[in-house]
């Protein structure tokens, strides 16, 4: 991170051809497609006006290199350590994925997107419980990792790949952060974890207790 001539805060990295300079704010190149912060923005307004619309040409290219952006400056705040922001940037990224899906001229283009949701993911939930034992603990961590992993078996699960999930790279990676974080802090079954085991045994007053105490947690 450095000061930029008019004093703001820009992220500079090095790539193969010399140094990438990314905006904290916003998409990372500083441009306003359609004169909005972002492409995912301008989807979203002509959402608004028109249905059914397929993205154009130009509008392709725009989600293309704003894919490449975003990705560009999580990778930055992770090595930062600004894990609070690496998850904005990958939820900018799956809402952009949805977006260029939903709108896709071509399924081949949408597929070259959509083979990344799995890695998003996975930089997403490393940052989110990265940021939970920052900030709340590691227990909130282990629950972090374990949505996370949730959503990622969704994504296999809709793609009829299921079999292929346990062994997975980066399943495998979130599961030994998830034990490295129980063994370093000590951490049992989260409330989450007892929840899940009290209603797959059918022991109803016990999961009611629980949900109500991840209510009282989730209000503080």
């Amino acid at each position: 991170m450095v000061k930029g001539e008019d004093g703001r805060d820009v992220i500079q990295m090095r790539v193969d051809m010399g140094i990438l300079q990314l905006e904290t704010t916003d998409r990372p190149d500083g441009e306003h497609p359609e004169g909005c912060s972002s492409i995912l923005e301008a989807i979203r307004k002509q959402e608004l006006d028109e249905v059914g619309f397929t993205l154009s040409d130009e509008q392709c290219n725009q989600v293309d290199r704003e894919f490449m952006q975003f990705y560009h400056r999580r990778i930055c705040w992770l090595r930062l350590q600004h894990y609070r922001r690496a998850v904005l940037d990958a939820d900018h990224t799956l809402q952009l994925m949805d977006a260029a899906r939903l709108h896709s001229p071509d399924e081949d283009w949408s597929t070259t997107h959509e083979q990344y949701r799995p890695f998003v993911w996975f930089h997403r939930t490393q940052a989110h419980a990265l940021a939970e034992l920052e900030d709340d603990g590691a227990e909130q961590a282990v629950s972090a990792i374990n949505a996370g992993l949730e959503s990622i078996q969704e994504i296999f699960d809709q793609h009829d790949a299921e079999e292929h999930f346990e062994t997975d790279e980066l399943v495998v990676r979130l599961r030994e952060l998830r034990e490295s974080l129980r063994r370093e802090y000590s951490v049992g079954r989260t409330l989450q974890e007892r929840l899940q085991e009290a209603v797959e045994s059918e022991q109803y007053e016990l999961a009611a207790r629980l949900r109500d105490e991840l209510a009282k947690r989730s209000m503080n």
